[in-house]
C-alpha cells in the first residue's frame, strides 16, 4: 500500500463511512450527475463478454461497452501482449491462458500441440471488454479488452506449446512463430499414499509489485529459478496508488497501468502460472459493488472458494506435496475497512474446512497460505494486522500452518515460530523448522517493486546480522485504532527489494519431506534461509 493522494471521487470525510459498495453506487450516480450520459447510456464503467463471434453479452454492473472507434481493425496490424497462464481447481489438468489485445479483434482464439510446430488444436477464446470512464471533464475513457481461454483434460505432467491469436494474427505463420509459449502441467497426485518420492520442484512468492524497474529486476530473477508457479500476494498493478478503497477519480486512478504491468510481466507470466491474492490497491470501486470487476476482467480466478461472486480471490489448489491457499485479508482488515465482512464470516468458516481437510489429505505434507495483509510485521508504515490475528491466526495454528506468505508492507520480514502471539521457537538463519512443534512462520515478502517501507530497527539479514531482544510495534484493531506492543517474534529484517524461493523435496510415506525457504535480493543475493520438514504421508 502507498501513503493516499487526495480524492476527488468521493469526498473523504464521506468515503471514510462508506463500504466499497457504498462508494462504488456513490460514483455512479456522481457520473450521472456530472453529465456523463450520452444518447441515454451513462458511461460508467462497464464489462461486457464478448463471443468470439463478435456478439456482447450484458454483464450485471451496467451497461455494455460503447461500440469502439477500433471494431473494424485490421487484425493484421495488431499484436497481443500481457500473456498470463494461471491453474485451474487441478493443476494437472486444468490452465488458463490469457492475454491483452490493444483494439477489438474477431474471432480471437489459442493455438496448442505438443510441439512447438504442431500447434493442431484450436479454442476460441472469451474476451471481456473493460471500460473505465472519463472521471473528470478533460479526462479521457480507457477501452481495454482481455481474452481467456480455459483448458481442461490436459494430461499430467505434460509440456504443452501455445500460441493465442484473432483473425489477421495466426501464431502458427511463420512471420509470428517467435509468439509461441509453453507451459507444464502438475504431475499426478496419488491419494492413497505414496511408495516412491515425487519429483522436486520449486515455487517463488512476492507482493507489492507494481510496474518499475525493481519490479522488472525482480521478475528476471525469478524467472532464473524455474519456478513451477508464482503467487503474487496481494497490491498486483497499482492502477489506483491511494489504496484505501476509494472510488478514485482520473487524478490518480489510471487503467492503463495494468497494460504496463502485464507487459512487463509477460517475460515469466507466460510460462509460469501467475496465482494473484487481492490486495487492498486491487480494490476498484467503480467496476463493481466489491471492487474486484476489474480484477476478475484480468484473472481468471479458480471459483472453489466459498463465494466466488463477492470475493474471488478466495481459492485453494494442490500442486505435488503442497496445499495452497489464496485468502482475502481485505474481508477481515481492521485498518481498510471497505470490504470488512463482504463474506459475512464465509471465507474464516471456509478455511477451517479447507485447512482440516487438507491435514488429513493423504499426499498433502505441506499447507502453504498467502494473501495480503500481515498478521506479524514490525514496519513503522502498517505493521500487524489485527482482523487476521483474531479469525484466522487460530486457526494456522490449531492446523498447523507450515508457511504463511503475506505482502502489504514493503520490506522482508520473518517471524520465528509463534503460536499465542509469542516465540514458541527461535528459527535462526539456516535453521530447521518443525511445524507440530515449533508454531508457525509468517514470511513478509512485500519488496517486489514498489517504494519501500522502514523498520524502528535496524535490518538483520545473512551476512549482516544484528539481533534485538525486542521490537517497538504496533497492531490494527477494530474501528481503525493502533495498539501498541513490544514483540520478540521479528528474526529477520531487510529493507530492500526481494521475493521468496521455496524449494519443495517430496519423499516417499514415511520419511521426511522438505521445504527450503530462501529469500532473495533481486541482484540474487540470498538474504535467508530456513528449512521446514515434515514426515510424508
Amino acid at each position: 500500500m502507498e501513503s493516499p493522494t487526495p480524492n476527488m471521487g468521493v469526498p473523504a470525510e464521506l468515503a471514510a463511512r462508506m463500504s466499497m459498495a457504498e462508494q462504488h453506487e456513490y460514483l455512479r450516480h456522481k457520473l450521472s450527475r456530472r453529465g456523463l450520459v450520452r444518447g441515454g447510456m451513462i458511461a460508467v464503467t462497464a464489462t461486457a463478454v464478448v463471443g468470439a463471434a463478435g456478439g456482447v453479452a450484458h454483464a450485471d454492473n451496467g451497461p455494455a461497452l460503447p461500440k469502439s472507434a477500433n471494431d473494424d481493425y485490421d487484425g493484421v496490424a495488431v499484436a497481443p501482449f500481457g500473456r498470463h497462464l494461471s491453474f485451474g481447481a487441478d493443476p494437472a489438468t486444468e490452465f488458463s491462458i490469457s492475454w491483452q489485445t490493444p483494439v477489438a479483434v474477431r474471432k480471437p482464439f489459442v493455438r496448442l500441440g505438443r510441439a512447438p510446430w504442431d500447434l493442431g488444436h484450436k479454442v476460441e477464446a472469451e474476451v471481456v471488454a473493460l471500460h473505465t470512464p472519463a472521471l473528470t471533464p478533460t479526462g479521457k475513457p480507457v477501452d481495454q479488452y482481455y481474452l481467456h481461454v480455459k483448458l481442461e483434460r490436459l494430461h499430467p505432467g505434460t509440456t504443452y506449446y501455445y500460441g493465442v491469436g484473432h483473425e489477421g494474427f495466426d501464431p502458427a505463420d511463420a512471420e509470428h512463430f517467435g509468439t509461441v509459449g509453453s507451459f507444464t502441467t502438475a504431475p499426478a497426485r496419488s491419494e492413497h499414499g505414496r511408495h516412491s518420492a515425487p519429483d522436486p520442484f520449486t515455487f517463488t512468492a512476492f507482493g507489492d509489485q507494481g510496474v518499475s524497474y525493481h519490479a522488472l529486476g525482480n521478475d528476471s530473477v525469478i524467472l532464473a529459478q524455474n519456478p513451477a508457479f508464482h503467487l503474487h500476494a496481494g497490491d498486483i498493478a497499482y492502477g489506483d496508488p491511494a489504496g484505501q478503497g476509494l472510488p478514485a477519480d482520473a487524478s490518480q486512478y489510471d487503467a492503463r497501468t495494468w497494460d504496463s504491468f502485464l507487459f512487463q510481466t509477460e517475460s515469466v507470466a507466460k510460462s509460469v502460472p501467475w496465482m494473484v491474492a487481492t490486495g487492498n490497491h486491487d480494490m476498484e470501486a467503480w467496476y463493481s459493488p466489491n471492487g474486484y470487476g476489474g480484477d476478475v476482467a484480468r484473472f481468471p480466478f479458480i471459483a472453489n472458494g466459498p463465494d466466488p461472486a463477492a470475493a474471488p480471490g478466495i481459492y485453494s489448489f494442490v500442486y505435488g506435496n503442497v496445499a495452497v491457499i489464496s485468502l482475502d485479508a481485505n474481508d477481515v482488515s481492521y485498518e481498510i475497512p471497505a470490504n470488512f465482512g463482504i463474506t459475512g464470516g464465509k471465507q474464516t468458516a471456509w478455511l477451517e474446512q479447507r485447512l482440516k481437510a487438507y491435514r488429513q489429505q493423504s499426499g498433502v505434507d505441506f499447507i502453504v497460505v498467502f494473501f495480503h495483509h500481515c498478521a506479524f510485521s514490525t514496519t513503522n508504515q502498517h505493521a500487524s494486522e489485527g482482523g487476521v490475528r483474531e479469525q484466522w491466526v487460530p486457526l494456522f495454528e490449531k492446523y498447523g500452518v507450515d508457511l504463511v506468505i503475506n505482502g502489504h508492507n514493503h520490506v522482508y520480514e520473518r517471524t520465528d515460530g509463534i503460536a499465542g502471539g509469542v516465540v514458541r521457537s527461535p528459527l535462526l538463519i539456516g535453521g530447521t523448522h518443525r511445524p507440530g512443534t515449533d508454531g508457525v512462520v509468517y514470511a513478509t515478502a512485500g519488496a517486489a517493486g514498489r517504494s519501500l517501507y522502514s523498520f524502528p530497527v535496524a535490518d538483520s539479514y545473512e551476512g549482516h546480522e544484528a539481533a534485538v531482544d525486542s521490537v517497538p510495534t504496533y497492531h490494527w484493531v477494530s474501528g481503525g485504532g493502533k495498539v501498541t506492543e513490544t514483540v520478540a517474534w521479528s528474526r529477520v529484517r531487510y529493507t530492500n527489494y526481494s521475493f521468496l524461493k521455496v524449494d519443495v523435496t517430496p519423499a516417499p510415506a514415511g520419511r521426511t519431506a522438505s521445504m527450503k525457504v530462501t529469500a532473495l535480493a533481486e541482484d540474487g543475493t540470498r538474504l535467508d534461509h530456513f528449512t521446514i520438514v515434515r514426515t510424508a504421508r
